[in-house]
This record gives C-alpha cells, sequence and structure tokens, in this order.
C-alpha cells in the first residue's frame, strides 16, 4: 500500500470532538503556525542581571531627544524608568514628614525597627526613605537608618521595617537578592533617632490581585448586559498603570489614582522622581487629580484623562469623565474660549475601562459599550459616538491596536473592531472560558507580536491568581493556538529589537530571541508540543497496521549539532475508547520514536481503526517546523 500523507488543517481546534475534528489539531504548547504548519515558538532571554519587585503591569518604550531609550516599568510597588539594564526608581512621593514627626525603637536582638508616626497613611508594602536620623547608640547607626525601606503596618500610627546594611535602592535586586544584610540592635540601641528625623513617604502600592468584598460595584457587575450578574461586592483595585510620553517626558497614572509628570531631560535618574501633574508650576486649579487612564492623542498632542474629576469638583471621581487638556498643554486644564481644554461624558456603562488610540481615532471602552473619540477642532475640539453595545472587555490591558484594527478579549468572547464590531470565531473558546480565574481577569494582558501577525492573550486559568496560560491568534492566517507562560505585561518590537514582557520572577525578557527558556541559568529547554485529533484509517470500519514513519521536520536554526524531536502515533479502536486498548498484546498501540536532522525512516508496530500523531521537543537550543510526515498503512485483520 502506498505511503499515506499526514496532512492537517492549520489551527488548533477544541471546540469539536477528537473524532469528529478529524484533520485537525487538537491541543498545542510554545507552538505557533506560520504558512499553515506548526513550528515552535522562539527563546526568551533575560535583558538584564537587575530585577524588580514584581509584579510588572505595564511597559513603555520611548526616545529622549539625546537618542537614548528608555522603558517605564509599572509595577505594583514601584514606578521605574529602565535604561541600560538598571532601573531608576522614579516612584512619585506621597507625603513628607516635618522633623521630629518620626521616631524609632529597637530591641535587643532584633532586626525589626518599631517606627512611631501618627497618622502615617501606609500600607503594608509601602516605601518610606528617612533622613536626618541618629544613632540609636549600638549597631543601628544613623547610616543604617537614614535609607529607603518597606513597610509593614501595625496600626495607623505605628510600622515596622527591617534594619538593614546600606543598600542604594532597597526595591531593586541583583541576581534575584533583596536587603541580603540584616542589622540586629544589641543592647546599646536604646535612642528614638532623634529630633530631625524625616520620613518622605512614596504614593501606596497597589495589590498584586484582585480583593474582593461586599457590597455595590464586583468585579464583574456591569461586565455584561444588566442583571448578568447576581453578586454584588466591592473590589479593591489591581495595581495597573496607564503610561504614555509627552515628547521625551513621561505621563503616567495608577488606575483609579493620582497622573503623574517626569521630566526627562530635567531629572537625575534615580534622584528626582515623578511629581504631581496637578502640582506643576502654573498647573490650573481644575488640573485633574485622579484618573483610570490618561494618554496623549498623538495627532494633535492634547492630554486626555478617561474617567477622572471635573473642573468644578477636583478629588471626586467621575468614572465616565472624559477631560483634556488645551492643545500642546501641561498644565491648562480650565475649558476657556481661549484654550481648546474641555472635556466629554460617555453616556452608557458605569465605567470607563480603557481607552486605545489608533491611527485615526481613539477607542474608549465601558463596561457595556465601545465608542469613538474623535478630533474635530474648534469649537468642540474632540467629538465622542458610540460605535458598539452590549460588547463587554475582560480588563483594561486585554486589548491592543493593530494598525486601524483593534483586537480584544471579552467575557466569553473575543473581538476585533474594523470600522465595526464583530466576534472572532474561536476554536479554542470554551477551553479558555470554562477553565479561566473570572475573580483575576483584570490581569489579563494582550500583547502584539507584529513580526509573526500574532495577538497573544495571557490569563489566569482557574487554579491560578496570576497569568499562567495563553492563546495566540494569527490574524493574517486565522489560526488559533494555546499554551502554558506565564507574563504579567507586553511590549512590542519597535525601539527595541525584540518583544520584551515581564514575568513573576521581576526580570524583563527578550522574546523571540534564541531558542531556550532564558529564566534558568544557565537556560533550559523549552518544552514544546503539537497533538493532532484522531484520524480514521481508511474508513474506520476494519483494522490496519502502521509499519513505517517518514517524518518531515526542519531544524532550521537550531543551535544545537544533534537537533532532536519526538514523534508519537497513538492508535485506538473506537472514538471513546483509550489509546493503550488493544486485542492483539503482540502488537502495541503506542509507538514513540525519537526524530533527529537526518532521521530517513522509522519503523513502528501499530494497529487500530484510528490513530493520534504528536511532536514533541524538550532539548535545548533546538528549533523544528513540521511539514507533511507520511506513514506506510497495511490493511490487517480483526485480530
Amino acid at each position: 500500500m502506498p505511503l499515506a500523507k499526514l496532512q492537517f488543517r492549520p489551527g488548533v481546534n477544541k471546540e469539536n470532538t477528537s473524532y469528529s475534528n478529524e484533520g485537525g489539531w487538537s491541543d498545542s504548547d510554545k507552538i505557533r503556525f506560520r504558512f499553515g504548519f506548526p513550528e515552535k515558538i522562539g527563546g526568551w532571554t533575560r535583558r538584564s542581571n537587575y530585577s524588580f519587585l514584581a509584579p510588572c503591569r505595564a511597559l513603555h518604550s520611548y526616545v529622549t531627544l539625546q537618542g537614548s531609550l528608555l522603558m517605564a516599568v509599572g509595577t505594583r510597588f514601584k514606578f521605574y524608568i529602565n535604561e541600560g539594564g538598571f532601573y531608576y526608581d522614579i516612584t512619585p512621593i506621597r507625603a513628607t514628614t516635618a522633623a521630629g514627626d518620626v521616631t524609632f525603637g529597637a530591641t535587643n536582638g532584633s532586626s525589626t525597627i518599631d517606627v512611631a508616626d501618627t497618622g502615617h497613611g501606609a500600607a503594608t508594602g509601602d516605601f518610606v526613605t528617612f533622613s536626618g536620623a541618629a544613632t540609636l547608640g549600638g549597631q543601628i547607626t544613623a547610616d543604617v537608618l537614614n535609607q529607603e525601606y518597606q513597610i509593614n503596618v501595625v496600626d495607623e500610627n505605628n510600622y515596622t521595617v527591617q534594619a538593614r546594611t546600606v543598600s542604594t535602592i532597597a526595591s531593586i535586586t541583583v541576581d534575584g537578592v533583596l536587603n541580603p544584610t540584616p542589622v540586629t540592635a544589641d543592647g546599646s540601641d536604646t535612642g528614638n533617632g532623634g529630633a530631625a528625623v524625616v520620613g518622605v513617604y512614596q504614593i501606596n502600592s497597589g495589590l498584586g490581585v484582585v480583593v474582593s468584598g461586599t457590597g455595590w460595584g464586583s468585579s464583574t457587575w456591569g461586565r455584561g448586559t444588566w442583571g448578568s450578574s447576581s453578586t454584588l461586592s466591592t473590589v479593591n483595585n489591581v495595581r495597573l498603570w496607564g503610561i504614555d510620553n509627552f515628547g521625551e517626558d513621561l505621563l503616567f497614572n495608577a488606575r483609579d489614582g493620582g497622573i503623574y509628570y517626569w521630566d526627562t531631560s530635567a531629572s537625575d535618574y534615580g534622584v528626582d522622581r515623578a511629581v504631581a501633574l496637578a502640582d506643576l508650576p502654573g498647573a490650573d486649579p481644575g488640573t485633574p487629580t485622579i484618573a483610570k487612564q490618561v494618554l496623549v492623542s498623538d495627532t494633535d498632542r492634547h492630554i486626555i484623562a478617561f474617567g477622572c474629576d471635573a473642573q468644578n469638583n477636583v478629588g471626586v471621581q467621575d468614572p465616565l469623565l472624559i477631560r483634556f487638556s488645551s492643545q500642546e498643554s501641561l498644565t491648562d486644564w480650565d475649558a476657556e474660549v481661549t484654550n481648546t481644554a474641555g472635556d466629554l461624558r460617555v453616556g452608557s456603562g458605569s465605567e470607563i475601562i480603557v481607552a486605545v488610540e489608533t491611527r485615526n481615532q481613539v477607542l474608549v471602552f465601558t463596561d457595556i459599550s465601545l465608542h469613538s473619540m474623535q478630533f474635530l477642532g474648534p469649537p468642540f475640539t474632540f467629538g465622542l459616538a458610540q460605535v458598539a453595545e452590549n460588547i463587554t472587555i475582560a480588563g483594561p490591558s486585554a486589548v491592543t491596536a493593530v494598525d486601524d484594527k483593534v483586537f480584544w478579549m471579552g467575557i466569553g468572547d473575543f473581538y476585533v473592531y474594523t470600522g465595526q464590531t464583530q466576534k472572532l470565531p474561536c476554536p479554542v473558546r470554551a477551553y479558555i472560558f470554562d477553565d479561566i480565574n473570572n475573580s483575576q481577569i483584570d490581569l489579563t494582558v494582550c500583547a502584539l507580536n507584529s513580526t509573526f501577525s500574532e495577538v497573544w492573550w495571557f490569563y489566569p486559568s482557574a487554579s491560578s491568581n496570576e497569568n499562567d496560560r495563553y492563546v495566540v491568534f494569527n490574524y493574517v492566517e486565522n489560526t488559533w493556538a494555546v499554551g502554558t507562560l506565564t507574563r504579567t505585561a507586553w511590549q512590542d518590537r519597535g525601539l527595541f529589537n525584540a518583544p520584551i514582557a515581564a514575568s513573576t520572577d521581576g526580570y524583563l525578557y527578550n522574546h523571540e530571541t534564541g531558542q531556550n527558556d532564558g529564566s534558568t541559568n544557565p537556560p533550559s529547554a523549552i518544552t514544546s508540543y503539537i497533538e493532532s485529533s484522531q484520524m480514521s484509517i481508511g474508513e474506520g470500519n476494519n483494522f490496519v497496521f502502521l509499519s513505517k514513519l517518514i517524518p518531515d521536520l526542519t531544524f532550521e536554526n537550531s543551535i544545537s549539532d544533534a537537533p532532536n524531536a519526538t514523534f508519537t502515533l497513538q492508535a485506538r479502536n473506537f472514538p471513546g475508547g483509550a489509546y493503550l486498548q488493544s486485542d492483539n498484546s503482540s502488537v502495541v498501540q503506542t509507538a514513540t520514536t525519537p526524530v533527529e536532522q537526518f532521521t530517513e525512516q522509522t519503523f513502528i508496530r501499530l494497529r487500530g481503526r484510528s490513530f493520534a500523531l504528536k511532536v514533541e521537543s524538550d532539548t535545548t537550543d533546538t528549533q523544528w517546523r513540521l511539514g507533511t510526515p507520511r506513514v506506510d498503512i497495511r490493511p490487517d485483520g480483526r485480530r
């Protein structure tokens, strides 16, 4: 009997049963489809040995007038500028005490320092920097006290810090080591630090996960049609960031928090911190102080704040209000006949979730609708029109723009906007949304990998409080694939040559670089595989015997001198039967064989009515791409 080609439809399909998806792929990990064929994705390497206190929720790259490439990095604790692999802390300051308001206490044999500051306003995880302190009398010297510490709150007037040797920045690690040397007080440490101690508090840290309570405003309330949620609860927002650059300077805000500005050219990296937009010299009295997101309209150079406070009600957030500054101005926000500042209010939904800029417009998502915001010019400046209703969006980071297309994950569906809104047919939809942690769905990150025409969504599975899985859509070939990978933020290639992603280990990674997992030292193998659905042998009525496999696999671009992958063929007698069932114990039902670069053919013994193919690799320095393998199939008797 002639050799039979094993040809499969591109893309993974988990909506149908394995038998009804004959000729298709049923499962994958670390795989993409290119020109219809599966191949292993590229590897990733650490950008530097320096790391930050994770998790990172936002990345934004830009270039200064001097040509320096900078990346803004927003985490739940800090806001950094990354240059040359090092992190400069520019987290804004919330409050500075008067001299003497802070006092210390220590216990012999303990590294815990008790700090008293009435009404400190800090939360556990916040950071404070002390200055002006004197020695406590023994091991707790002035140098030990006068540095940055992370806070553990006792009550509204007291907290503790862990004394350590002098460290430049308490929130940056080298090779994963943070605050390695504690300092223990002795019996001489009986002082209180003196009357000149000043405490400088950074803005409150955010949550790493969504924490729910009771009351109005559930995480899923309003994220669908009216009445779709039966439980009302309050949610403490996870720390997410909105970031954009105003020329070479930076604008950013913590979601539902303050709006901040960092002057790149006038700042001493690692010394000068971002300042509140409303505190800039000459800022109007009505400058917004709180927002869900801030961005700069590239075409007309207005700063736009979404879900912010009103000009005549500063400090009280309106989750549907949009305000914009006068053109080319950081500080001119009060609407007057002599400027282009103004505001708009979205007419549907309960809150603005996110705004995304495309080539010609800004798309504004609420929890139930989509609106187009376009520059009109004087006298209205901007106009707002609803373009879709009864839509959902998984979270503020679940969307990306590709030219004039916008892709996003909703609650139970995927969408694309191309001038009109459409649901994307998704053959892995049930697999994703039946096993997703809806309480943490706000963590979902949409990632554009434009080199391969792909949109990725990293999301938390039902058993995880962090993004641990992904689904990827190739918007040119209309194929889908799934897999496992922990990523919390993403930046497509552009100013940098490769996509950059953040992981929960506190490191940034260059993606599509090499063939290995660079999160370990030395780099480890990436386990990748693709598995087919069942294929009938003939009409599926009779048993046949598979005796030979001719692989078609390329290892182009592999670094290894001996790259290899494993082919596994599994046979079944019935669609619902187990792969290991056999009517004849002398004929095995599963055949696994390694395939190397120059393997011409391999002999197998496999018997059944249908079979499936799995190709996998778990070796370092290996890149592989599957073609069209062939098998030798012969008729076989029922025995």
